[in-house]
């Protein structure tokens, strides 16, 4: 991470005035009935799903996606798809800009993310990450066995596995290095013949007029208010996800290799390239 990253300031969070609440009221409702209303419903499908078909999740994933699908509609948010996500079990990599990074990823494809262990102690997020299937590892070479173990089942049972490689959010103006370690597992043996991995770049464009970084939820800024200033914003911007060509594993010598190509994808992709000369 670059000595420019680390001393950026963060925007100010907007100020809402009257009719701004009356947005976030409008939206807000809607979104949360939309969210919390669906996962109760996947939570009783899921009931029926995990007995019958164990790791394998054939109905759920479509309510995920029809959330997400249906929540850039009530923020009022453009969301746009370049590319084909690949078909079949893998892993996807993406840049990561936002907490809206959940939506639009989801959106596109049918997705599990692979997540650090504390986010599954979070209120609120913790409970919608475990009910829609994320991996929650810990970032221990110890674990390392066990994280093999479960990439194994869950890509045996035909899932996507989304990780995203620079290990922090950012402002969505540039890409940080992918950390390699984060690659290692796939190097196992028994997923190296036959994974593949697809790179994705997720762009935001700010509504006219205000902060390029709106979008972006990074280092202390609290969900909370970044959520209302969202919601509360009289003009909405837009999201694009770029998907490549997949790659093969067995193309590539070692993990740094690969951690280097995939993050040359993502960071080409990046309208606003604000790492330039870093």
């Amino acid at each position: 991470m670059s000595e420019v990253w680390r001393q950026q300031i963060e925007p100010e969070p907007m100020k809402i005035d009257f009719v701004g609440w009356l947005r976030v009221a409008r939206r807000g409702l809607p979104l949360g009935l939309l969210v919390f209303g669906c996962l109760m419903l996947l939570l009783l499908v899921r009931l029926v799903e995990r007995p019958l078909f164990g790791a394998g999740r054939p109905w759920t994933p479509y309510i995920t996606q029809f959330v997400c699908r249906s929540a850039f509609f009530i923020i009022g948010m453009e969301f746009e798809k370049q590319g084909d996500p690949m078909r079949g079990a893998g892993a996807v990599v993406a840049n990561h800009s936002s907490w809206l990074d959940i939506f639009a990823l989801n959106a596109s494809k049918r997705i599990y993310f692979v997540s650090k262990a504390e986010v599954a102690k979070w209120p609120g997020i913790g409970w919608l990450a475990r009910a829609t299937g994320t991996v929650f590892i810990k970032r221990d070479r110890r674990e390392a066995a066990s994280q093999i173990a479960v990439f194994k089942e869950r890509l045996s049972a035909g899932h996507k596995l989304l990780f995203f490689p620079e290990g922090t959010s950012t402002d969505g103006l540039l890409v940080l290095p992918f950390k390699p370690t984060l690659f290692a597992a796939f190097f196992d043996p028994a997923l190296a013949d036959t994974l593949r991995l697809q790179a994705v770049t997720l762009n935001y464009v700010a509504p006219v007029g205000v902060d390029p970084r709106f979008y972006g939820w990074w280092g202390d800024m609290a969900f909370g208010p970044h959520l209302l200033s969202t919601l509360a914003s009289q003009k909405q911007g837009k999201v694009t996800v770029i998907y490549y060509p997949p790659v093969k594993l067995t193309d590539f010598a070692d993990r740094k290799v690969l951690a280097k190509t995939l993050e040359e994808q993502v960071r080409a992709g990046l309208v606003h390239r604000g790492d330039e000369g870093l």
